[in-house]
């Protein structure tokens, strides 16, 4: 029975790393294909842990406790890494997903849309255009008469400056 146990337990570890080191060649896979403005270690010095997990490894924070997703103050959101406006409270909507949704950006000049195959997905991510940083992903399935855009970021890619 120990041995059993202890084979299922051997077996889980095993497997969990050899998926954390698929999604590390995953994220190494895709830096190489689009240029960040500064080195890893650079961003580490200006971005806050969570703000580096979300924007320089691609991550993404959970849905529904996040700090924009409930917002509903009047303003823009900026990105955390340049300042730069990227959305206004007058283009995000209720998506019911649990991030804070955009019909649009601010400043269509300031992302890019670059195609995203990590996880087995095939997803269209949204950069920041000026240093290269995961921002969330687009979708069509946002409000039809609005453009049908769902623009669906990540809080800790965002600071939000309210606005009167």
């Amino acid at each position: 029975m120990k041995k059993s146990i202890l084979a299922i337990m051997l077996l889980s570890v095993v497997t969990l790393f050899s998926c954390q080191n698929i999604n590390a060649q995953d994220n190494a896979k895709i830096l190489q294909h689009r240029q960040i403005s500064k080195t890893p270690a650079q961003w580490k010095t200006i971005l806050t842990p969570n703000q580096y997990d979300i924007m320089v490894n691609r991550g993404t924070e959970p849905p529904f406790h996040n700090a924009y997703d409930e917002n509903h103050q009047k303003g823009v959101y900026k990105s955390a890494a340049t300042g730069e406006v990227l959305f206004t409270s007058d283009d995000k909507f209720d998506s019911g997903t649990g991030w804070p949704s955009f019909v649009k950006p601010a400043d269509m000049s300031k992302i890019e849309i670059v195609k995203d195959d990590s996880y087995g997905m095939d997803r269209d991510e949204v950069i920041e255009r000026s240093t290269g940083l995961h921002l969330g992903h687009v979708f069509d399935d946002g409000p039809a008469d609005r453009g049908g855009k769902r623009y669906c970021m990540n809080s800790g890619a965002l600071i939000f400056v309210k606005t009167k």
